[in-house]
């Protein structure tokens, strides 16, 4: 018997991150809403290019077949689309394969006033006034930044990257290191090195795969040699030791780990993603997310003190 939508790891979707939504767009915004339906429903059986966000949403999606008594995650569709406009996006989910049924369809409105009633940990949008409009909200949401897409479809294995204050913690050390030097962050950070966190925005999205990293570890420890490693989780932070001890504080608080931690000292984050190669990357500050022609899936947090000075 599967998991109550209670009990998953549910990630929300806007068509626009799922998709290549770009010719469509364009229609809507030069030629309005009529021509946009016209257009759709003109191509109904027409699938939509894979948009940035594919390659990490078909690979979530693909564990629930090594639990298939469990099927521990589900993706909702979040769409701005009415139900009409909406059936070729639907029509490009079952192109796809993918194992996507539930859906809120807003015509025109925004669909972040129900990520928490679908138990969301996460909802990703292209669109950036959703996304905004989720954080404000307390929703945990980020933007996908516009990219090339590589969906190397003999590659099973998931990569999730995370950026760790703003994202899976709260914005306090950014704070203070905003406010002063890297100096007084340091002597911060070592004051209080065994006192945890407060969750981020993405603290739930990150303990949930945490739990399925558990899970899989014990099927690993099963005897099945043909089970390879599925999920990968890394943090990559700008931080360097001293500041990296509570880091780790906070995750042994919380109960949770991470395959790996990357501590850079303000070293380009790039030079590492290029190397992990995650499916999908979230950062607080946009400065961090500049992908270039790297191909890494690329999603704004916009959260924290970091956010508020640059808006």
């Amino acid at each position: 018997m599967s998991y109550p939508i209670e009990e998953k790891l549910v990630v929300g979707v806007a068509s626009s991150a799922l998709f290549d939504l770009s010719e469509s767009n364009q229609i809507f915004e030069l030629k309005g809403v009529t021509a946009y339906r016209e257009h759709q429903q003109a191509h109904i059986d027409e699938p939509l290019p894979k948009g940035v966000a594919f390659p990490f949403i078909r690979r979530f999606l693909s564990i629930n077949q090594v639990f298939p008594d469990l099927l521990p995650v589900e993706v909702v569709l979040l769409s701005r689309n009415s139900p009409e406009t909406g059936l070729r996006v639907f029509r490009s989910i079952e192109h796809y394969s993918l194992d996507i049924t539930r859906a809120a369809f807003m015509g025109g409105g925004s669909p972040h006033e129900f990520i928490d009633a679908f138990n969301a940990s996460l909802f990703l949008s292209a669109h950036e006034p959703d996304i905004q409009q989720a954080i404000a909200s307390g929703f945990p949401a980020g933007l996908v930044l516009p990219g090339t897409v590589e969906d190397d479809e003999s590659d099973h294995q998931l990569r999730v990257a995370f950026d760790f204050d703003g994202v899976i913690a709260d914005d306090e050390s950014e704070a203070v290191y905003k406010s002063g030097d890297l100096a007084s962050f340091q002597a911060h950070e070592q004051k209080k090195q065994s006192i945890p966190h407060s969750p981020g925005p993405l603290a739930s999205l990150f303990r949930k795969l945490s739990h399925l990293q558990q899970l899989e570890r014990e099927l690993l420890l099963s005897g099945n040699p043909e089970q390879k490693k599925i999920l990968r989780v890394s943090i990559v932070t700008a931080r360097s030791a001293p500041a990296h001890e509570r880091v780790l504080t906070t995750l042994q608080n919380w109960g949770v780990d991470t395959d790996e931690a990357f501590f850079l000292g303000g070293m380009e984050k790039l030079r590492i993603l290029q190397v992990l190669k995650p499916h999908i990357f979230f950062d607080d500050q946009l400065s961090h997310l500049n992908a270039g022609e790297a191909a890494i899936p690329m999603v704004h947090i916009p959260f924290g003190v970091a956010n508020h000075q640059q808006g």
